[in-house]
């Protein structure tokens, strides 16, 4: 988040108005990581700095943000860069709060992901027992064969677990459709390898009712309040 002035802070936090504000910094009444601060023209970044007033500790009345996201290859699905690599917060570093992915994406993946602050709703999305469908559209290096397409739907052992039956549909010579229930680590490619085939583009567009759409890879826009709904039944 890119730093803020710091009157303008304390006022988009409820505790005053910006005039009185600078009341308080003037007054000697404002801390910012523990030095206290004076000066007009001071700037803080909301998301790291520590303002106290009055001994007291204020912060951005935090609301509730719910985010789809259209994932690009090449960033990855973490909120954490270990090596400096490109993630999705990324590309939404205007938001002002921090957000946590709901259903993860492999680096060479791309497509739907929802990103939110709501701590409860994600790991109600991201919990098994609710098998929450999944869709995706996958092509593959080389032709795909009734056998694989049958061995998905029925369910496979896949390092010794058995996925659950899954609704594909044929696409192309190449390519297909999959809705999952389930969301184990880099599920489809496991899947299409074990069946002597591999993965070349691997896309989801849909998490439950929430569709991709016409999103812009790389975009991010606020769910609708009927797609909120849909997510908390």
């Amino acid at each position: 988040m890119d730093k803020i002035r710091l009157q303008k802070f304390i006022a988009e936090c409820g505790v005053a108005s910006r005039r009185k504000a600078e009341d308080l910094i003037r007054a000697g009444r404002v801390e910012v990581n523990g030095q206290l601060v004076t000066e007009m023209g001071t700037k803080i970044d909301p998301a790291k700095d520590k303002v106290k007033i009055g001994g007291s500790v204020v912060g951005l009345i935090e609301k509730k943000i719910y985010l789809k996201l259209n994932k690009p290859r090449g960033y990855f699905s973490s909120c954490v860069s270990q090596k400096g690599e490109r993630t999705i917060l990324d590309l939404v570093k205007d938001v002002p709060y921090r957000l946590y992915p709901v259903g993860r994406l492999d680096v060479s993946s791309e497509g739907l992901m929802l990103l939110t602050n709501d701590g409860e709703l994600a790991n109600r999305l991201m919990h098994p027992r609710y098998e929450h469908e999944k869709e995706y559209l996958v092509d593959t290096a080389s032709p795909v064969t009734s056998y694989a397409l049958r061995e998905m739907a029925n369910g496979m052992m896949i390092e010794g677990e058995k996925t659950l039956p899954a609704k594909v549909k044929l696409l192309g010579e190449k390519s297909f459709s999959i809705i999952l229930r389930e969301g184990k680590k880099r599920q489809i490619r496991r899947m299409v390898e074990a069946v002597g085939n591999k993965v070349s583009k691997l896309k989801r567009v849909r998490i439950q009712n929430i569709k991709l759409g016409d999103l812009p890879v790389g975009k991010a826009v606020p769910l609708t309040s009927s797609e909120i709904k849909s997510l908390m039944l």
